[in-house]
C-alpha cells in the first residue's frame, strides 16, 4: 500500500478547500492519497467542474471569487467560517487560490492543522496566496517542486510526475478534428488564441470550441462558453487534436485522457491572466515531451499535427520523485 503524501493527513478527518479550474484538479488527484479517515468537506466554487468531480461528496459551494478580488474573499469568511464550526475535522488542505486564503487561517485560528500545497504550476517559487501562507503562524507549506524547495517550504511529490508520452500516427490534416478550450477563469478573455487560429485552420477542419468569457459569433464549427466534464472529456476524446490555453488543470485532464495538448499560454501583457505562470507549466510539459506549445501569434497547423502524433499514458496513483 503507497504511503499517505503528507503525514499530517495520515489518519485524519479533513476539510480539502480549491477554487475551481487547476486547483480544484489537483486537490482531487491528490485526496485520495492522503490517507484520510473519512470522506472530507470539499469546499469550492459551483460550476460544471466541481460538480463532475465532487457529485458523491459532501460539499460547501461558496460565491465566485475571482485572483485577487479582496472584496469577494472578505464575503466568503462568514459561510466559510459557519461550515467550518460545524464541521468534524482535523486538518484542512488546500491548493489554493482565493479559498486558501479564506479557509485556512480560520482552520488555524479554529485550533487545527492547516496545509497549503503550491500549484503545480509554480515552478519558480510560491504564488502570491502562497507567500501569505508562508506568512501565517502554524500553516505548513509544500512545494511541488524540488528545485525551489526549502525548509520552509519542503518538497513532498507533484502530481505531474506519472504521465509519459510515446509516439502514434499522424491524422490527416484534411480530416483534422480538434477541440478548443480556453478554460473558465473569469473575467479573463483569450482573443488572441482565437484570432490566430482563425488564421490557420484548415477550411476542411471539424472544429469544437469551449470558450469560457471569449464570447465570440460566426466561429466555424461548433461553440460553447462552458461544458460539463463529461461532454470536455468527449470532445477531448473525439478531437485529433485538443489546443488549449497554458492552465494547469485543463493540461492534466487531457492528458490522463491519453492527449498531448497544443498548449499556448495566456500573457498578463494581453490582460489574459494576473501574470504569465502560465508559461512555467507550458515549457515543462513541452521539455517532458508532454505537450507541444507556442504563442499564440507562432501556432501552425504543424504544431497540431506534432501533438496529435503523441500519446500519453498515466499511473495510477502520484509517485514523489520528480524527474
Amino acid at each position: 500500500m503507497q504511503s499517505p503524501l503528507l503525514e499530517e493527513s495520515a489518519g485524519k478527518r479533513a476539510v480539502l478547500a480549491a477554487s475551481t479550474g487547476g486547483h480544484l484538479a489537483q486537490l482531487h488527484r491528490i485526496a485520495p492519497n492522503l490517507g484520510l479517515s473519512q470522506p472530507p468537506l470539499w469546499i469550492t466554487f459551483d460550476n460544471a467542474q466541481s460538480r463532475a468531480l465532487l457529485a458523491d461528496e459532501n460539499v460547501l459551494f461558496v460565491p465566485y471569487i475571482a485572483p485577487r478580488d479582496y472584496r469577494n474573499l472578505t464575503r466568503a469568511l462568514r459561510p466559510i467560517g459557519r461550515a467550518l464550526k460545524r464541521s468534524d475535522y482535523d486538518v484542512a488542505i488546500s491548493t489554493g487560490a482565493a479559498l486558501a486564503a479564506a479557509v485556512l487561517p480560520l482552520a488555524k485560528v479554529g485550533g487545527k492543522e492547516a496545509i497549503y500545497i503550491e500549484s503545480v504550476s509554480r515552478f519558480n517559487g510560491p504564488s502570491l496566496t502562497g507567500k501569505i501562507m508562508s506568512l501565517c503562524p502554524g500553516i505548513v507549506t509544500v512545494t511541488q517542486h524540488e528545485s525551489w524547495a526549502s525548509s520552509k517550504w519542503p518538497y513532498r511529490f507533484s502530481v505531474l510526475d506519472e504521465y509519459a508520452a510515446s509516439a502514434v500516427p499522424s491524422p490527416s490534416i484534411k480530416e483534422l478534428k480538434v477541440f478548443v478550450t480556453l478554460g473558465t477563469i473569469r473575467p479573463y478573455r483569450f482573443d488572441a488564441l482565437v484570432d490566430a487560429l482563425l488564421a490557420v485552420l484548415p477550411p476542411s477542419a471539424s472544429v469544437v470550441w469551449q470558450l469560457g468569457e471569449t464570447d465570440r459569433h460566426g466561429l466555424p464549427g461548433e461553440s460553447f462558453r462552458s461544458l460539463t466534464s463529461e461532454q470536455f472529456d468527449s470532445n477531448v476524446q473525439w478531437a485529433d487534436v485538443v489546443v488549449t490555453h497554458a492552465g494547469v488543470g485543463s493540461a492534466m485532464r487531457i492528458l490522463e485522457l491519453g492527449k498531448a495538448p497544443y498548449m499556448v499560454p495566456r500573457r498578463m501583457s494581453r490582460g489574459e491572466h494576473v501574470d504569465d505562470h502560465q508559461l512555467q507549466i507550458m515549457n515543462y510539459l513541452q521539455g517532458r515531451h508532454l505537450a507541444i506549445c507556442s504563442e499564440a501569434e507562432e501556432i501552425s497547423v504543424e504544431g497540431m499535427i506534432k501533438a496529435a502524433s503523441l500519446a500519453v499514458s498515466t499511473s495510477s496513483s502520484i509517485g514523489t520523485g520528480e524527474r
